[in-house]
């Protein structure tokens, strides 16, 4: 099995590699900007797809509406440049929140943190397979299955390691950015001499009648679709402890090129579905479309889709790189299960990808693999956490002061400001659209958070030490020995090794066997004249062929006879296996004794001592 692991996800990294682990600037705006980069692929369909209901009037639309979108990339790209450098350690929405706005606020920015990270492995998945049905239609009824391979997939690159997954990811999304970038440059060239229209068969929306409250209302949710643009703008800050040294101006620097290589992308996709008059559908999508009038139906075509749908893939990799990072964070604050900070064999955390992949695998089967079933429950969580960072980085310059920091306050006000209005809009277009659940979900998550903070308090204060005294703890009577029961299934070599151990720990051994079977219950009673020496054997009867319910009887019986003397120390004979597969041919009666025993209480209120005696068997 460890070979086999180590095929599959590489050989264990020792903690000393942790340091050599981390990202170049070209991986990493692989693994950090393939969510963000990606969204070219179908943030102008969104948008199309919403004004398409109002016709040609209201497609006309679609150019401002894209401006508009990138220039609050522009403002957010800029708020979080200064937030990389106020938080050069990491400064994730949760983090920042948390320091300048309070706990409440810092917990709702990771709710929504985590839950815009499940939608966009999701989403990314799902356009991805969209654009691979595009190209093959005859694959669309296993749209679901597709998808699901393709989130195991990239969970298995990621548990194989940070940097393992960054070589793997620089190919395809550097690929997506040039065949993308060459649509938009010979579609644009074709524009200017003359060569590129809409085909005369192109059937154009009519315009509909509708008040101005309708049309307002229509571009208003469309600019909340397309600002689906710039999710995962905000992963490079969350990551910042992935760069290499320096850190902050790595990040910096990847996070500047990768709002100028999206903005790019997107105004020209934009511009060229407004040109060529492209209307969305359901069998292909606009970029597809797009491409098919450029390129052709040649190999450019191919490789554009191609590209598209590994893009569309491996931008989940956005979230697989910083939900682990989060949920690691969160954890070792308290908030979430300490598991989720366990670094893997491969220096990466391996729970946080695979309860990821999980939850992920989950909302594509409960929506059908459809992304614009999925996208209105997008961007919810991202807008709100970009809202609560850039506010909170406004308190953080004013209490930090230092040299321009009111410039510095500004910038990231405005970007709060903006955010704040966008989050608004979505919300109101979006609510009834599917919006709603991840309204609802954030308060849940919040209050599912200071659940677990709470129990960790309550173990935390049941387990101090505080009002103690040592020698209380030490002088324990010599001559009180514990009552010791060892539970048998049969007589054999692990028996005696158990029953050895027990004698060892006291002169009060009781031997016990539970009647389910008479012929087994005589044959221990036979073995046992000549193995159990002077230790009794009892045995309990059993009406119903239950196991545990006559032992526990029983043990509650003895611990009445002598309550001063405590609990019954339990010692489990168990034989183990040489094959792991050799337990699934034998009765576990030992783990279930077990376990209930380690979560049942005694008649007497107090804990009972459980010893495992293992006897291993050989091949």
């Amino acid at each position: 099995m460890s070979t086999i692991r180590d095929l599959v996800f590489g050989s264990p990294l020792p903690t000393a590699e942790e340091v050599h682990q981390r990202l170049t600037k070209v991986q990493a705006l692989a693994v950090f900007s393939s969510d963000a980069l990606s969204s070219v692929a179908y943030a102008t369909e969104e948008i199309l797809l919403v004004l398409a209901v109002g016709g040609s009037l209201a497609l006309a639309t679609s150019l401002p509406i894209a401006a508009a979108i990138a220039t609050l990339l522009a403002i957010v790209a800029t708020s979080y440049y200064q937030t990389i450098h106020g938080y050069p350690s990491g400064g994730g929405a949760y983090i920042v929140a948390y320091d300048n706005l309070g706990v409440w606020f810092g917990l709702s920015a990771a709710a929504a943190l985590l839950i815009d990270y499940v939608l966009t492995v999701a989403v990314s998945i799902t356009a991805g397979v969209a654009a691979i049905t595009s190209a093959f239609p005859a694959l669309l009824p296993f749209r679901v299955g597709l998808s699901l391979l393709a989130i195991a997939a990239v969970a298995w690159a990621n548990l194989r390691g940070v940097r393992e997954s960054g070589t793997l990811f620089a190919i395809p999304t550097y690929g997506f950015v040039i065949v993308m970038l060459s649509l938009v440059a010979v579609g644009g060239v074709r524009l200017l001499a003359g060569t590129l229209g809409p085909p005369a068969s192109m059937p154009v929306p009519a315009a509909q009648s509708g008040t101005q409250a309708l049309t307002v209302f229509l571009v208003l949710r469309a600019f909340a679709s397309g600002c689906t643009a710039l999710t995962g703008v905000e992963a490079i800050s969350n990551g910042i402890p992935a760069f290499r040294k320096p850190e902050a101006r790595n990040a910096g620097r990847t996070l500047i090129a990768m709002a100028a290589l999206l903005a790019a992308m997107f105004l020209g996709i934009s511009l060229l579905a407004r040109s060529l008059q492209v209307v969305p559908s359901e069998q292909e999508t606009v970029v597809s479309q797009i491409a098919r009038q450029v390129f052709g139906e040649g190999p450019l075509y191919l490789v554009l889709q191609a590209a598209t749908a590994l893009i569309l893939v491996l931008a989940a990799n956005t979230s697989f790189a910083d939900f682990p990072r989060l949920s690691a964070i969160l954890a070792r604050a308290g908030y979430l299960p300490r598991q989720l900070t366990n670094l893997g064999d491969r220096l990466v955390y391996a729970n946080g990808i695979a309860a990821l992949a999980l939850l992920a695998s989950a909302l594509v089967i409960l929506f059908g693999g459809q992304t614009h079933r999925l996208i209105p429950l997008y961007a919810v969580g991202v807008f709100l956490s970009f809202t609560l960072s850039q506010a909170g980085m406004v308190r953080h310059w004013r209490r930090e002061g230092g040299r321009g920091w009111r410039w510095k306050a500004v910038v990231n006000g405005i970007g709060a400001a903006a955010t704040g209005l966008v989050l608004l809009v979505v919300v109101a277009t979006k609510f009834v659209h599917g919006a709603w659940i991840v309204a609802l979900l954030i308060p849940v998550f919040v209050w599912l958070f200071h659940e677990v903070s709470r129990h960790y308090a309550n173990v935390a204060r049941q387990l101090s030490l505080d009002g103690l005294t040592p020698r209380a703890w030490t002088d324990v009577a010599s001559h009180k020995r514990n009552k010791v029961v060892v539970p048998l299934s049969g007589v054999h070599r692990g028996t005696l090794v158990a029953l050895r151990f027990a004698r060892s720990m006291s002169a009060d051994v009781t031997a016990v066997v539970v009647d389910v079977e008479p012929q087994v219950t005589a044959r221990v009673g036979e073995k046992w004249q000549q193995w159990g020496h002077d230790v009794p054997l009892v045995v309990l009867e059993s009406p119903f062929r239950s196991t545990v319910g006559p032992l526990l009887a029983y043990l509650d019986e003895v611990d009445r006879r002598e309550p001063e003397r405590g609990p019954a120390v339990v010692v489990l004979p168990e034989f183990v296996p040489a094959r792991w597969w050799h337990h699934l041919l034998h009765n576990q009666t030992a783990l279930l004794v077990k376990m209930v025993l380690t979560y049942r209480r005694g008649k007497t209120g107090r804990a009972r001592v459980i010893i495992d005696v293992p006897y291993y068997l050989q091949h």
